[in-house]
């Protein structure tokens, strides 16, 4: 279980129309922040198209792979997507997909390497270890199911693996659904400020971070609350707390797709851009 809510992180219903005034970019994670038990319901999709149609900038940054992120920069309703805890930065400029790598490609080709030899280290450890089902997408990173389609793995277990991969000198943030792995030195917070000169560049689009509210509910997200002035929760962040040393500005009533919806409801309420 995680830790009850402190008088230090306040629900969002609590905050100041004036910390809501100056936001005109919303980046958020996907599973479990903007997603439901694996949907993405109408309701949160519904959301997403109003900021859209509001005029805000908007910006998944999710641990989610390369595949899959091609998607969302095509068809979703957003200006650009970090993948897989900021490997890259996808966008669309004008009509096409524009793909910014985080590595180099000598040290894309390292990194991928030293995963093949990381994932041998996995197997030979940890008998239930399972490839996420959407290992097959991603180019930088390995992701190990530790409940989106098995059975919940414990917190000492989840421990005892992300230490297994450190020592083996990868990187290793837990998700809501997954352990994600990988080699180099970036993060989401790096893939935010990537894709923040990224839009500068290519759209003509320049944030400031007191522009930007960042929504997220696990401890890869972790990163983000540190990085960003203006942050928030959804309830299920509640069981992961224990896990960060960094909080978010506040957190919703509701979990995951509700509560990114309840975040939207306040924002368009609070503020529209100009």
């Amino acid at each position: 279980m995680g830790l009850p809510i402190s008088t230090k992180l306040p629900l969002i219903s609590e905050l100041p129309d004036s910390w809501w005034a100056p936001i005109r970019a919303i980046f958020f994670d996907i599973d479990d922040t903007f997603s439901t038990h694996g949907k993405i319901t109408s309701e949160a999709f519904a959301s997403l198209w109003k900021l859209f149609e509001a005029g805000f900038i908007l910006v998944p940054v999710t641990g989610r792979p390369a595949g899959w992120c091609d998607h969302i920069a095509r068809f979703w309703p957003v200006h650009a997507v970090v993948g897989e805890n900021g490997a890259f930065t996808m966008m669309m400029v004008d009509g096409k997909l524009k793909t910014i790598h985080t590595l180099e490609p000598q040290a894309s080709e390292e990194a991928r390497a030293k995963l093949l030899t990381l994932r041998q280290k996995v197997f030979q450890s940890f008998s239930e270890a399972t490839l996420a089902s959407d290992q097959d997408f991603r180019w930088y990173d390995l992701a190990i199911d530790t409940s989106e389609d098995v059975a919940p793995w414990s917190e000492e277990k989840i421990d005892s693996l992300v230490s297994l991969c450190e020592v083996h000198g990868a990187v290793a943030k837990v998700s809501s659904i997954h352990v994600n792995a990988w080699f180099g030195q970036y993060s989401k917070s790096d893939g935010m400020k990537r894709a923040m000169a990224e839009l500068k560049v290519h759209c003509d689009i320049d944030l400031k971070m007191n522009e930007i509210v960042f929504l997220g509910d696990s401890p890869n997200d972790e990163p983000l609350f540190a990085a960003t002035e203006k942050s928030i929760g959804v309830a299920n962040l509640k069981r992961s707390l224990h896990r960060l040393k960094k909080l978010p500005s506040a957190i919703t009533h509701a979990e995951s797709g509700e509560g990114f919806s309840e975040a939207v409801t306040h924002l368009l309420a609070r503020r529209s851009p100009s």
